[in-house]
């Protein structure tokens, strides 16, 4: 399965801002079965440091809902038990774990709230995700050689665009 825009902007992210070695999109555990069902949308491996990032990525821009809320906070809370059981059966060598939530748009309230409450889980949602699309715009402009991710490409070239505007 071909990865979706919202994993491609997680995808550079870890490539270019976290400086992971190793990213992979629409992930499944080996061996099929019902287990391989499950894909993870992005994982990030950090070869350096042995830190792997599992990120549930939804990019919903008309507000993250999966039904009610509390449906939402059950689909997700098994997304993260999901990224649990994958880090703990296949990425044994690594010293350190993140799990992340990465979504545009997350009414506040009730379900920010309870998402707020799943341990360990690292939520990039709202303003966190906007500093982050910042943080990508920002290197954008520095950044001249094509880093194989097609959101990363489209930001340099919409900043080139600026600067072309600007003479």
């Amino acid at each position: 399965m071909q990865a979706e825009i919202g994993e491609y902007i997680v995808g550079a992210y870890l490539k270019i801002i976290k400086e992971v070695d190793y990213v992979d999109y629409n992930v499944r555990p080996p061996k099929g079965g019902l287990e391989g069902l499950a894909e993870l949308d992005v994982v990030g491996l950090d070869i350096k440091t042995k830190t792997a990032y599992l990120c549930e990525v939804t990019t919903h821009i008309l507000g993250l809902r999966y039904g009610d809320y509390e449906a939402t906070y059950q689909r997700l809370l098994e997304k993260h038990q999901r990224q649990q059981m994958y880090a703990n059966k296949y990425l044994k060598d690594f010293i350190l774990i993140k799990y992340m939530f990465w979504s545009p748009i997350v009414p506040e309230g009730d379900l920010t709230d309870k998402l707020k409450s799943i341990e360990g889980l690292e939520l990039i949602i709202n303003d966190e995700y906007t500093k982050r699309i910042d943080e990508l715009k920002k290197a954008a402009k520095d950044i001249t050689q094509d880093t194989g991710n097609p959101f990363f490409r489209t930001l340099q070239i919409l900043e080139r665009l600026k600067r072309i505007e600007s003479l």
